[in-house]
Formats: C-alpha cells, structure tokens, sequence
C-alpha cells in the first residue's frame, strides 16, 4: 500500500475525523494523488479494526536515530547529566518501539 494513503489515514485521525473511504478520497485527491478505489476500501476496512493511537505509541522508529552525543568521560560526567542521558536513551527506545509496531500495521 502507498504511503500516501497511510499519511492520508493518520492526518484524518490527527484532524479528529472519520477514517472512511470518503474522506481519504479528498484527503488524496487534495494531495494530487490519483486514487485507487480498492487500496481506500482496502485501507478503510483495515483501519476500522485498529485502535490508531495504541498502534503509534507501540510502533518502532522507521528511520535512521539521530546522531549519538559524543561520550562524556566518567571523570566530567555529573549525577544530572548522567540522568538526563538515561532518560533520553529511554525515550529514544520507546519511540523506536512505537515506530516498530506501526511499520507493522501498515508495512
């Protein structure tokens, strides 16, 4: 399936609307994408049967992380900074989790 019409999907549910065949026509066709009606039925019947946030929230990171910030030597490093790089470490896996599971939804 395009990624198009999974984008189409998510700005719908971020928008607060409807994911209906209906509505992801105009979503597409406002884009310039030629629509093919059995990928929207397709899509729409598919997402009728997901919790979308719960999907987001469990889904892995899809794309390349962010450069590492270089090593502070255990000499330089202070107990707040050595929190602050645990929790971003932590944050960085769960947002990789929740991309994971998304790719695995709609790849």
């Amino acid at each position: 399936m395009s990624s198009a019409y999974i984008h189409a999907a998510l700005l719908l549910h971020f928008a607060g609307q409807p994911v209906n065949e209906e509505n992801l026509k105009k979503v597409l066709e406002a884009a310039g994408v030629t629509v093919d009606e059995s990928r929207v039925k397709a899509l729409a019947a598919a997402i009728s049967e997901v919790n979308i946030d719960e999907a987001i929230k469990s889904a892995p990171v899809g794309f390349a992380p962010a450069a590492a910030p270089a090593p502070v030597t255990p000499t330089e490093a202070k107990p707040e900074e050595k929190k602050k790089e645990e929790k971003k470490k932590e944050e960085k896996k769960e947002e990789e989790e929740a991309l994971a599971g998304l790719g695995a939804l709609f790849g």
